[in-house]
């Protein structure tokens, strides 16, 4: 990964930024972002119910981080998804939460 992040992430627009290896990527969930992650995921709804209930799967979240993610010329979907592991899900869930509140709340 190189490259710096695309400036600050403003949560009001859901934006955040995930802390791997001493870098930041950004993820911002723009409407093109997660009608792609719904077309992979299924209804977004039922994506924020599946993580409320503690269903959400490796694959879902990594999948849903993709889409998100700003600049996927940093790396592949597959060192993102083995990226999210290695920092583990604790330091990943509040970017998850700050996602799923853009996907609820809106603006």
């Amino acid at each position: 990964m190189t490259g710096p992040v695309h400036g600050d992430p403003n949560p009001e627009r859901g934006e955040a930024a995930l802390e791997m290896g001493g870098e930041q990527l950004m993820l911002r969930p723009s409407f093109a972002a997660l009608v792609a992650a719904e077309a992979e995921l299924g209804p977004l709804f039922d994506l924020v119910d599946r993580a409320a209930d503690g269903k959400l799967s490796l694959g879902d979240l990594a999948a849903l981080f993709w889409h998100c993610l700003v600049d996927r010329d940093r790396m592949t979907r597959e060192a993102l998804g083995e990226a999210v592991l290695a920092v583990g899900l604790a330091r990943v869930t509040p970017v998850l939460r700050t996602i799923l509140h853009q996907i609820l709340a809106g603006k």
